[in-house]
């Protein structure tokens, strides 16, 4: 099997209500999971979140967007402040 195929196959396609309708994403499992932990996180159904990622997205794909907010959302829970408010490295 092909590295592309392996990747294509580790993608979960799902559909999502954007500001402009009714779309599909695919992301991987583990960014799936991560976005769901945030909508926990924020009280936001995944629908809204994506559509808050979307109104404020630069110019690029919406697929982007969202893995580039994942991201930045945990590199801010990753600062000194945001481990101290967690609690990490205490001990």
């Amino acid at each position: 099997m092909s590295e592309s195929s392996q990747s294509n196959r580790s993608l979960i396609n799902r559909n999502i209500l954007s500001r402009q309708g009714r779309t599909s994403m695919r992301l991987e499992q583990e960014l799936w999971d991560a976005l769901e932990e945030i909508c926990r996180r924020e009280h936001a159904t995944l629908a809204s979140m994506v559509q808050r990622i979307d109104a404020g997205r630069k110019p690029g794909s919406r697929t982007s967007a969202v893995r580039v907010h994942i991201i930045r959302y945990f590199r801010n829970a990753a600062t000194e402040a945001g481990h101290r408010a967690a609690g990490h490295g205490l001990g």
